[in-house]
């Protein structure tokens, strides 16, 4: 019995990061068939933000984190009160659930396996994980917005900060394990960005207008 919820809660990650929220935010509200065939061509927050506007684009970015929080949150503590795993095995399941989610998310079977990049779902799965670390890795994707503009180059620049900063003392995880799932975490983003950062060194990236920006 305890294999079967186990299989459950992982088959629940997945199709729950699959929600290609994006792609049903567009056909919902904005009788667009398919946002993957506007803007920067895949369904995620980003592309949401550039093609539908910051009301849209913010409410796919709080949804897609979502999935990923509740993967690697909610999911693991039903495990422990079911009884199907032990609480010091959590983590691992944590991590085993919020992964599934953010491949979901990039390969949804509800979209044709066709989804977004994994930021959000990937922000909202280290929340459940590392919150604190997690709250750094946001500031310094601010600044890095602000300062170059470029979406892409913020996310990958917060996910390397992310699995560095376990390397010192004041973030070090408890589990070693998490280390090489931030560096992991780090190489995932960078290859979903491969595109995005062959046109930041064509210089044909697209830059984000800050909201003062929009006024003029």
């Amino acid at each position: 019995m305890p294999i079967l919820y186990i299989l459950l809660a992982l088959l629940a990650a997945y199709l729950l990061g699959s929600i290609p929220t994006a792609l049903w935010v567009g056909r919902r509200f904005f009788n667009l068939a398919d946002i993957r065939e506007h803007g920067s061509g895949n369904a995620g927050a980003t592309n949401t933000f550039r093609v539908l506007g910051p009301k849209a684009g913010s409410f796919v970015l709080f949804v897609d984190a979502l999935k990923g929080f509740v993967a690697a949150f909610f999911l693991p503590q039903w495990l422990v009160a079911q009884g199907a795993i032990a609480p010091e095995h959590e983590l691992y399941y944590r991590l085993a659930c919020g992964a599934l989610a953010v491949v979901g998310h990039i390969y949804p079977v509800f979209a044709q396996f066709r989804g977004g990049k994994g930021v959000a779902t990937i922000l909202g799965m280290m929340l459940g994980v590392a919150p604190a670390t997690v709250g750094v890795c946001i500031l310094v994707f601010i600044v890095m917005l602000l300062i170059f503009r470029f979406v892409s180059l913020a996310s990958m620049t917060a996910g390397v900060t992310f699995a560095l900063l376990q390397l010192l003392p004041q973030f070090r995880p408890a589990q070693p394990f998490l280390v090489y799932v931030g560096f992991g975490l780090a190489a995932l983003l960078i290859y979903t960005h491969r595109a995005n950062i062959g046109r930041l060194r064509s210089g044909t990236e697209s830059r984000v207008p800050m909201p003062w920006e929009r006024k003029k």
